[in-house]
């Protein structure tokens, strides 16, 4: 019994702790890593690399704006079929290839 009320008790800590930082406009580097559900190794190899946006105003510790991170994960968009079937229509109808 007392095992149930603990896993629970962890479940809401943790969810308050990922509603506390969508709140937030800054993360830390633990936070990021969280919030972008990759490792710290893989995080920390994609900073200095320069493929994620990040902050290191003492030279030191690194930061990250949340909304830069979201940004950054809605790059590079891939089309679905539907959406590459009609650009596929388009193309053919505007270059008269198609006659309807």
């Amino acid at each position: 019994m007392d095992e149930i009320i603990l896993t629970k008790l962890n479940s809401i800590e943790k969810m308050l702790m990922e509603q506390n930082m969508l709140k937030k406009e800054v993360l830390t580097f633990n936070e990021a890593a969280i919030y972008l559900e990759v490792s710290h190794s893989h995080l920390y190899k994609m900073t200095s690399t320069g493929v994620v946006p990040s902050y290191k105003p003492n030279g030191k510790k690194l930061y990250f704006n949340r909304k830069e991170l979201d940004n950054w994960l809605l790059s590079n968009r891939q089309s679905s079929l539907e959406e590459i079937d009609q650009q596929a229509a388009d193309y053919l109808i505007k270059k008269g290839r198609v006659k309807l």
